[in-house]
């Protein structure tokens, strides 16, 4: 539809194929009607604030299980959801800004109907881009940060490693080949970034520690293949993660989804989840993880906790993490900046 432009209107697009509003129900009514029209989009929402459709989401993916039923109902384009401004990159926003819950909510429906993506870097938020918008018939969540961050993968292996949905990132391990003494797991940009970070203190560190690292892309791999058409079979499942050894997951969300997916695995009780537990404010970035226990430091602290034999001998270590935790609160008080060896750090193997 043509507009006339005045002279104040910027970056106006004349025929009406962006529209924005601050209204998400508006937003998701206009999406669910521009689908049934044959065509496709996206609906990108502040994390916090995409609960105002929560009963709407509800609606759609009913309808979405009883369309499939209906022989004359032929597909239509997947409802899409783009979940940014999350959790843990606020910066000026803060506590009232921070709900990760949304995923929590949708993963109660329809396992037919539903699909929740975590891409840890842009390639592989590239490649399930791609994949939602060449869907039918269903509800893709995908939480993703848009805060600038490193590329871990090659486009390339990003579409096979979203393709597998969950797997082991060979080269941030030290496994050499052996049978891990630990798994570092993660799901999402930011929890991904720090089990990284862990990964490489534990390779200065403990460098005949075998520790195994896995990042979860598509989070119903987790559940039983009984119960989700993405999900794992167990023989999948203890070959990831292990049946017997200890398992610290940093999960984007509140930790004890992934506890309620996973319950009933092998090893479920050596799993240890760390996420996001209602601690936040207007605060510095690496803040916000240390606040919720999510950062490098704890995690590298859980593993010595968990590993056995580790207490006592790396006792020292534990203790220099610990101080790190010391050194950061006093830094962001004085500096209002997260500490050098975190605002500056950078993969190295």
């Amino acid at each position: 539809m043509y507009k006339r432009q005045l002279p104040v209107d910027e970056h106006l697009d004349r025929h009406g194929r962006v529209m924005e509003v601050l209204s998400e129900h508006l937003c998701q009514g206009w999406l669910e009607g521009y689908l049934l029209t044959g065509r496709h989009g996206f609906f990108s929402c502040y994390e916090a604030f995409v609960h105002i459709v929560d009963s709407m989401v509800n609606q759609h993916i009913k309808w979405l299980k009883t369309s499939r039923e209906l022989t004359w109902r032929a597909p239509i384009a997947s409802l899409n959801y783009l979940l940014t401004s999350h959790v843990w990159r606020q910066d000026h926003n803060g506590f009232s800004h921070q709900d990760p819950g949304f995923v929590d909510h949708v993963l109660n429906k329809s396992p037919h109907a539903v699909r929740v993506y975590l891409p840890p870097d842009a390639n592989t938020l590239l490649s399930v881009a791609d994949h939602v918008l060449r869907s039918r018939d269903y509800v893709n969540v995908i939480v993703a940060g848009k805060q600038p961050c490193y590329d871990w993968l090659s486009i390339d292996e990003a579409r096979v490693h979203c393709a597998r949905g969950a797997g082991i990132w060979e080269w941030a391990g030290t496994e050499n080949g052996r049978e891990p003494d630990v798994v570092l797991a993660c799901a999402g940009d930011v929890p991904t970034q720090e089990v990284l970070a862990a990964a490489q203190l534990l390779r200065r560190h403990l460098p005949e520690l075998a520790v195994r690292v896995v990042n979860v892309v598509d989070i119903a791999r987790l559940m039983p293949h009984g119960e989700h058409p993405h999900g794992m079979t167990d023989f999948e499942y203890d070959g990831l993660f292990t049946a017997d050894k200890p398992v610290i997951f940093a999960y984007h969300g509140y930790p004890w989804l992934i506890h309620r997916l996973a319950y009933r695995r092998n090893g479920h009780h050596h799993l240890h989840v760390r996420g996001y537990k209602e601690s936040g404010t207007t605060t510095t970035p690496f803040d916000m993880v240390v606040r919720n226990d999510l950062d490098r430091y704890r995690l590298v602290m859980d593993v010595i906790d968990r590993v056995p034999g580790l207490a006592v001998r790396s006792a020292a270590l534990r203790q220099r993490m610990a101080d790190a935790r010391t050194r950061h609160h006093a830094w962001i008080r004085e500096h209002g900046t997260d500490l050098p060896e975190v605002a500056e750090w950078s993969w190295n193997a």
